[in-house]
Parts: structure tokens; sequence; C-alpha cells
């Protein structure tokens, strides 16, 4: 993997680049849609490709090693050919899904001993299995294994936490470092920095991550219950000291105004469930602010749901016909609503990137968070 850094915005440290896989090319700052069990849910890939323009999607390491399992996926050649996504892939370690299992899980020096969520059987994820099971994925870009603590704890856990985490990182490091890809084409290795809210152990944290000199690094452990001002505080420390010259992965975040603002803060790569997620539910995202489908004002609303969308769904369906179908608990109204938000995503990165280029995106980005904080 490669990375070139094109540009750096005027009053901003955002950044606009380019990182080169084998699968091709991602233009930055982008934006990631999540499909944990090898699929964007309601999103077929040629949506992906085509109306939503998606450069990268993730996969889940927890959840397509218990379903549909190593075997499988090994035997179909990896999640490229097993899913037909032909650009790149990211995967997560599975490290928020085991600490999202608390109930079900326990961490020892040697990995994270969990459960099966779907029969209950026992499982342990080390440092060192979590890098062949992305192996056998063979996903473009795989994470270390971490554990992410909740954004409540106090700071001698947060401390153990970390210690923790380096330890399996520098394992999971050497062994990616020992090993090779399984269908010929390269694989980059991410670590995380963690320190949940605290300045120093985040400082700690990145220094060790940085000094790894890895192809990439992200920042994990944020969003998971702390304050949103905080969130944007330890972004600025962990960029403080991660390269400039490698791109920044900041895993779970969030709503489009926080995407907007971790771009301004140096961040390259974002994921979040929430573009679907909220679409499932009738939120939709637009330039001008969040609209709830379910609110009888759009029921003889005929203009478009979008009409300078780049997307073609955006332009077809009206917004009376999209309320129609939610009330109606048509399945239809929850693809429309995912593919219309993932397309909003990628576009407002897409502009970001823009703006950075033409020398505009701190105006741009001021007046941009001010709109998508609205209700419509």
């Amino acid at each position: 993997m490669d990375f070139k850094l094109i540009k750096e915005a005027e009053g901003s440290k955002a950044r606009a680049g380019l990182i080169t896989t084998d699968h091709g090319t991602i233009e930055t700052p982008i934006f990631m849609p999540v499909g944990t069990l090898g699929a964007v849910k309601g999103v077929h890939m040629h949506e992906l490709r085509d109306d939503i323009k998606a450069q990268i999607i993730l996969g889940n390491t927890y959840h397509l090693y218990l379903r549909p399992g190593m075997d499988i996926i090994s035997r179909a050649g990896g999640l490229h050919k097993f899913n037909g996504w032909d650009r790149p892939i990211l995967t997560d370690s599975g490290g928020f899904q085991v600490f999202s299992l608390s109930a079900n899980r326990k961490l020892t020096e040697e990995g994270a001993h969990f459960r099966s969520h779907i029969d209950g059987s026992k499982h342990l994820f080390t440092p060192e299995k979590v890098v062949d099971i992305q192996r056998m994925i063979g996903s473009d870009i795989m994470m270390a294994l971490d554990e992410c603590p909740p954004g409540t704890s106090d700071y001698t856990y947060a401390k153990k936490s970390l210690e923790l985490t380096k330890r399996w990182l520098l394992r999971g490091w050497n062994h990616f470092r020992s090993t090779t890809p399984l269908y010929g084409h390269s694989q980059a290795f991410f670590p995380i920095v963690q320190g949940c809210t605290f300045a120093d152990l985040r400082r700690d944290s990145a220094k060790f991550v940085a000094d790894l000199g890895a192809e990439g690094n992200a920042i994990g452990g944020l969003a998971v219950g702390e304050p949103t001002e905080v969130m944007y505080d330890m972004i600025e420390v962990c960029n403080e000291i991660l390269p400039a010259d490698r791109p920044r992965y900041l895993m779970g975040v969030g709503t489009p105004a926080n995407i907007l603002e971790a771009i301004d803060r140096g961040v390259d790569m974002m994921d979040c469930v929430m573009p679907t997620r909220n679409g499932r539910n009738g939120m939709l995202f637009t330039p001008e602010g969040t609209m709830n489908m379910r609110n009888l004002k759009w029921a003889d609303d005929f203009s478009p749901i979008w009409e300078d969308s780049p997307c073609m769904v955006d332009r077809v369906y009206s917004r009376a016909y999209l309320r129609h179908l939610f009330i109606s608990q048509e399945l239809l109204a929850m693809q429309i609503a995912s593919i219309h938000n993932l397309a909003f995503y990628l576009w407002l990165v897409g502009e970001a990137r823009r703006h950075i280029l033409d020398g505009t995106f701190a105006t741009w980005k001021a007046d941009m968070v001010e709109k998508l904080q609205r209700r419509l």
C-alpha cells in the first residue's frame, strides 16, 4: 500500500491524499461503508460502485470468523471473490465486537476469550490469530487486535488496558511481518491508538504506534460514551504525533458533522454504521440537514429526495413516495434510504476533498457543519 499526501488545507489540518492498493486507489478523505458480514445491509455491490461511488468497504473479522467461517471464505478465494467486490476492503480485527460482548468475554495476556453471540460456543482471539484470520479473508488493510475500553473508564483501567493493547500490538505486528498474503495481493497492517479520554495515555499510545512505521495508523476507542468535544480533543492529541506521511483512520465515527470535524483535524479515513442504520429507521442526511421521512410534512412533497444528488435513486423517487414506503413498511424504503445516506456521505467527503484542493475548505466546512445539524 502507498499513500501520497497531495495537499493540506489552508487554515486547517485537513488533507487530500491518495491511497494506492492492489485493488485500486482511494481518494482521501474517504468514508468507508460498513459491510460487517461481507455485505452492506440492503445494498447491492453494483449500487455501491455506481450509485454510491464507494471506493473501499469494511468487513469484520469477528463476524466473518463465526459466519460463514474461514473454511468457506478460504475456499472461495478470499472475501473479494466471495462477495464480488473488486475494490479495496478493510477488516476490523474484532476488538470492538469483543468489547461489546462484555458479559461473554474475558481478557488475558494470551488474548480475548469470548462466547459466540450465535450459539454460545467458546473461542479465543490472540493477536496472532486475528492476523491469520485476516490473511484468510484477504482484506487490503487489516487491523491489530486491541481492547476498546469504555469512554467512561477511569485512569487506572485505561492505563492497564493500554499496556495490554501495546503488548498485543507487538505480537500482532511481528506475526504480520513473518507471514505472507494468501491470494496474490498485498495487505497492509494498521496499529490502533487507544488511551481512552486521557491525553497523556493517547500521546504515549500514538508515539508507540508511530514508532512501528506501519503503512497506516488508526485511532480507536472514541465515540464510545465520551462527550463529543472530548473526542475532538483526543483526535487532535493523536494527530499531533501520528506521522503525516501515513493515512490516519478514525474508527467508528460518526455523524456528518463529526466527519467534517475529524477531517478538519487531519483524519483521512472514517467508517460508521450510522448511514445505513439511521436510514433503515427513516432518517435521511442531506446538505441542508436531516429529514425524518415518517413525518407528515413529506406526505405530499413530490419533489425529489435530493434534487442535486449524484445518485440516481435520489432523483427518481419523491419524498412523498419514500414516506409512503416507510409508513407502509415496505422493504424498499430501507433500501432507498440506505443508498441515499451512503451516497450523501461519499458526496460529503468528496466535497471536502474538492474544497481542500481549491483552498476553500475552512470557510466551506464552517458553513456546512451549521447546516448539517438542522432538522428539516
